[in-house]
């Protein structure tokens, strides 16, 4: 069955739906619970560190979080994070066949790595280069992201158009919509200025904002350079087509049975919105009642989005192993 097949096929109840984290989930001590546990969990952090040249295993486990909040190592971590975890799972027997993957921005790749587009060091390689180039992208210009509760997506784009259609503006300024979470819950991207000039507009719409700690405005146009990098490395990539659906962030639809369109969506994910929600959303509707959702290390910040989403739905959470 080719992925387009299960495109228009609801989706078997017995088997779960992975859930990747993406960049925000990593903290000091990610997946040092699994690598003391699982001796396949530690197999995959140490071929990581092999690969990468460099202790991933330190930056998770001990720090300092001024290192692991680094895109250019925040990245690789994650990723390698989530891969333990589940290969964890899967020696223990608690996921055999998945059904369907999502992943939230760089967890995209994750969710394609487990359903068979590319091998473990395919992925690595390529999340390690995005990271890179997003921090390099984001070092190139004052930018940053601002988070919106309350607002929706016609309000967001009210609000930057308003941020941007100021004196202080002298044209080359930008700022959009960068991530669609759940109900009520916007994240804006772009020039310093005009994500300054948005907090106050957004105290006039009645919404709350909150000026995040990141390196500079992902998912806008911004990243541009990063885009770039990442093509030629996307293009250079051996793919395979998924073996299931898997979730892409730009359209909010599983991706396409075709290498190409999946690499094209790598790319633009960087300068377009997370549209999270909508993904969610399709695999609420194409999944039977009692569907089990599984959320792969680290931390529970899918968990949180999807009790946003919907609240019935129920979601494991696998930061850490069972005791």
């Amino acid at each position: 069955m080719t992925p387009t097949d299960h495109q228009s096929s609801i989706i078997n109840h017995q088997s779960p739906i992975l859930l990747c984290p993406g960049q925000g989930a990593q903290h000091i001590g990610m997946g040092k619970g699994w690598y003391e546990k699982s001796s396949v969990s530690k197999q995959v952090f140490d071929a990581a560190n092999a690969l990468l040249g460099f202790s991933l295993t330190d930056a998770c486990f001990a720090g300092p979080e001024e290192t692991i909040n680094r895109t250019d190592v925040a990245q690789p971590a994650l990723y390698v994070a989530s891969v333990a975890s589940y290969k964890a799972l899967q020696a223990e027997g608690k996921i055999d066949r998945i059904r369907a993957a999502a992943g939230l921005s760089l967890g995209e790749f994750t969710a394609l790595h487990l359903a068979g587009a590319f091998d473990f060091e395919t992925g690595l390689q390529l999340v390690r280069l995005r990271g890179q180039a997003m921090q390099d992208a984001a070092e190139m210009s004052r930018s940053g992201m601002v988070a919106l509760v309350g607002a929706d997506e016609a309000q967001a784009d009210a609000l930057c158009e308003e941020a941007l259609n100021d004196p202080e503006n002298r044209g080359d300024e930008v700022l959009v919509p960068a991530n669609f979470n759940c109900p009520g819950q916007v994240v804006i991207s772009g020039s310093e200025k005009a994500c300054e000039r948005a907090m106050s507009v957004a105290d006039k719409m009645g919404l709350r904002a909150t000026m995040l700690a990141v390196a500079g405005a992902f998912h806008s146009p911004l990243m541009q350079p990063a885009a770039d990098r990442l093509r030629k490395a996307l293009d250079e990539a051996d793919f395979s087509l998924p073996t299931l659906p898997v979730l892409s962030n730009v359209t909010g639809q599983p991706h396409e049975s075709d290498v190409a369109s999946i690499k094209d969506r790598l790319v633009e994910q960087l300068t377009s919105p997370v549209r999270w929600e909508q993904d969610v959303r399709w695999l609420l509707a194409n999944t039977p009642q009692l569907a089990r959702f599984i959320e792969l290390a680290p931390g529970k910040v899918l968990s949180g989005l999807m009790r946003r989403i919907d609240k019935p739905t129920k979601v494991e959470n696998h930061a850490e192993p069972s005791p």
